[in-house]
């Protein structure tokens, strides 16, 4: 099991369909494609019709005609509102030629030409506006509905029913992706505003810090070189107050960027949970974990230690279910808080530790912890532990 540098949401929404948005490569068309063409089923029966139905020759190259130009003309206003949307008045006119084509083959061929409906609705559902669609929907309906009394056809209940519904589906499907859309909006939106929010919190503290052992040096550079000609003793004294202002001003900010720096266990499990359930990967982790009376460097080193872990199972392990555990122990030698993460995959392809778990034992080394990784009975399990103050509160036993 080994890290990179990339994050495992960004790797595993690479092998996801966007919602909402373009195909990014010939992977995500091939994914978007897979998602529509089992629904061009209902063109079946107008297929047999053509290829053993009692039509002319000339009727039945005007089938073929309309159909493929039929099916185009709705693989082209579905796929490309999946990403880039026509303009309304596009839409219309391409629902428009879809309801022509429909009626035209339905009335000049006959009822087995009925399935064209369905892709009809499903475009006004798919393409339009609610408002717009919540009538078009059922106009498509009555279009099929006097197209099949024409026709003389008089098993019309159960396409009438399936066009109606499919229609007012679509609308919901619609609603879902524009939703899914404004959602990521916003947490891109959050996620600017808090880093926005941490630059001003970082240039608050630098000039908390910084403030008065800048203006303290700058004071007291002045006073040295006005005593210098004069009274060098004092100016040396000056001189060494700078050094131990100084001194004490980059003690502070070293202890203010190693604050920054240090991950938080709560953080790391949100993000876990995220970074699994975007991977497919069924995660049960705790909601809040025992964190009273930990020490922060024990804390960031189970933080390091879960995003470590995660990260592999994202990536490496190809499981399908993954379980973290927080939980305080009492051993013989003492009291630990103790991270256990269980995944049921293949683990790592090799046989020696990789970097990440390399630096992974040497981080809880420093904390006074210990780490032990390796396959177990149905996947694979990383344990870390860190000690308590001897004044902890303990719950698990082991």
């Amino acid at each position: 099991m080994t890290t990179h540098d990339q994050r495992p949401d960004e790797a595993t929404t690479r092998r996801q369909v966007p919602l909402g948005l373009p195909p990014r490569n010939r992977a995500d068309v091939v994914r978007k494609l897979v998602w529509i063409l089992p629904w061009l089923i209902f063109l079946g029966s107008p297929v047999r019709d053509l290829v053993s139905g009692p039509h002319t020759t000339a009727a039945t190259a005007a089938g073929w005609a309309g159909l493929v130009a039929f099916t185009a003309t709705y693989l082209t206003l579905v796929f490309r509102n999946m990403g880039r949307p026509f303009p309304g008045p596009v839409v219309a006119c391409f629902v428009a030629a879809l309801g022509t084509l429909a009626v035209v083959l339905n009335v000049t061929l006959g009822g087995q030409w009925v399935g064209l409906f369905v892709y009809v609705s499903v475009a006004c559902g798919a393409t339009f506006p609610p408002r717009t669609a919540y009538w078009t929907v059922p106009l498509t309906t009555l279009a099929m509905l006097l197209t099949g009394l024409t026709d003389g056809e008089k098993d019309m209940a159960t396409f009438l029913l399936l066009v109606l519904l499919i229609g007012f589906a679509m609308t919901g499907v619609r609603q879902l992706v524009r939703t899914t859309i404004e959602l990521r909006q916003a947490r891109a939106t959050v996620a600017q505003l808090a880093a926005n929010e941490e630059r001003l919190r970082l240039a608050r503290d630098l000039h908390d810090l910084l403030g008065h052992s800048l203006s303290l040096i700058t004071l007291k550079s002045e006073l040295a070189g006005r005593m210098l000609p004069a009274h060098p003793d004092k100016a040396a004294q000056q001189v060494a107050d700078i050094e131990q202002v100084s001194r004490q001003a980059l003690v502070d900010v070293r202890e203010a960027v190693t604050g920054y720096r240090r991950p938080r266990l709560a953080a790391e499990l949100a993000g876990a949970r995220l970074a699994l359930t975007a991977a497919g990967v069924s995660a049960e982790l705790p909601a809040e974990p025992p964190l009273d009376g930990v020490p922060e460097e024990s804390e960031s080193a189970l933080a390091w230690a879960l995003r470590e872990a995660v990260t592999n199972v994202v990536r490496h392990s190809g499981a399908g279910r993954c379980t973290v555990e927080v939980l305080r122990r009492q051993t013989l030698d003492g009291a630990f808080l103790e991270l256990t993460v269980e995944d049921n995959g293949s683990g790592g392809s090799g046989k020696d530790p990789g970097n990440g778990l390399t630096g992974l034992a040497e981080r809880l080394h420093k904390a006074g912890g210990t780490l032990e990784a390796g396959r177990v009975k149905r996947g694979f399990r990383l344990v870390a532990r860190v000690p308590l103050p001897p004044d902890g509160t303990v719950g698990s036993p082991a």
